[in-house]
């Protein structure tokens, strides 16, 4: 069995490849919009990517499972599961709580978690050649390291209205009758760490197992116990604020992001190209990383054939206007 983990720092967003080396095949798992990161893996590895899925309509990023499909032929898995507020509106091949489907000779079974969404599920692996007890499962944003989903976002960001009590109730159904119900040493591979908005207290080491959550997490002892309303009084406070671009990136994600197909590669331009473009009304944007260099002195600095002017601007930030000389 191969797998690799892929973790963008920006996002604190985790995705997952997931190969059968016998056949070749390959799984994606919560792909970016950037699936270059996948394909030069898949051909690295000497595999093909076959089948690609997502754990639930994600707020925090646009999503590349639909693009990856499409560049590659793969099968695209999505949960059907939820209600009809929260379907995906473009086309795949549906799952629900209970289906199962083999990635070469790895069987992945999928679990209707919800409670972060109503969608959501987890895929628990099992590397068939090795035994029949499952190796690791896939959260997504149910089971973090030391934390849950937060059930509050489509509330905060999707226009619902009261919904993060639902959510709550459903999260403490899933963890009774999905999480703690495997044994102990299943792998738990979440998508998100440390300093993501889509839990309040994630933890910042990639991966845990059930029976570790099962002992110290703290939410265990809530469901354990039976305690429905503590949890949910713990779970629901001191989320943090969700960020403003949550509504806009999970209403996109739900009804399938634009196809790009082949990029384009970016053209070099001749500093007379940009100093033409820019007479024009082009705006040109620094992205060389702040402090890597300073803005001259007296706010001008003149280079020929050329003038540059610099203003002060916003939090900050400088911008510039180029003359002839």
């Amino acid at each position: 069995m191969y797998f690799k983990r892929f973790y963008d720092t920006d996002l604190a967003q985790a995705s997952y490849m997931l190969g059968c080396q016998k056949t070749g095949e390959c799984l994606v798992i919560d792909p970016v919009r950037d699936i270059a990161l996948y394909l030069n893996e898949a051909e690295a590895q000497k595999l093909r990517i076959t089948h690609v899925t997502e754990t639930h309509i994600h707020a925090d990023y646009l999503s590349g499972s639909r693009e990856l499909a499409h560049a590659t032929g793969a099968a695209l898995y999505l949960s059907d599961e939820g209600n009809i507020d929260w379907k995906y509106g473009f086309g795949g091949i549906k799952v629900y709580g209970g289906s199962t489907f083999m990635v070469g000779h790895l069987q992945i079974e999928v679990r209707h978690t919800p409670g972060h969404t109503p969608e959501s599920i987890s895929l628990l692996v099992t590397d068939t050649p090795r035994g029949d007890q499952p190796i690791m499962i896939f959260t997504g944003d149910f089971v973090f390291v030391g934390d849950i989903g937060r059930p509050d976002l489509l509330d905060e960001a999707a226009g619902g209205v009261d919904t993060r009590f639902e959510g709550a109730r459903q999260m403490f159904a899933s963890l009774k009758n999905q999480f703690l119900t495997l044994p102990d040493f299943v792998q738990v591979w979440p998508a998100h760490g440390s300093g993501s908005a889509c839990g309040k207290a994630l933890g910042a080491v990639p991966s845990t197992t059930v029976g570790y959550e099962r002992a110290l997490a703290w939410w265990a002892g809530y469901v354990q116990r039976g305690d429905e309303q503590g949890f949910t009084d713990e779970l629901l406070g001191g989320q943090p604020d969700a960020p403003l671009y949550y509504g806009r990136m999970k209403t996109q994600n739900k009804a399938g992001p634009a196809l790009l197909g082949e990029v384009p590669a970016l053209h070099k331009l001749r500093p007379a190209d940009v100093l033409a473009r820019l007479q024009t009304g082009t705006r040109l944007i620094d992205t060389r990383v702040r402090g890597s260099i300073t803005p001259p002195r007296r706010n001008t600095a003149s280079t020929c054939p050329t003038a540059t002017r610099w203003k002060p601007g916003p939090a900050g930030c400088w911008s510039r206007s180029a003359t002839t000389c």
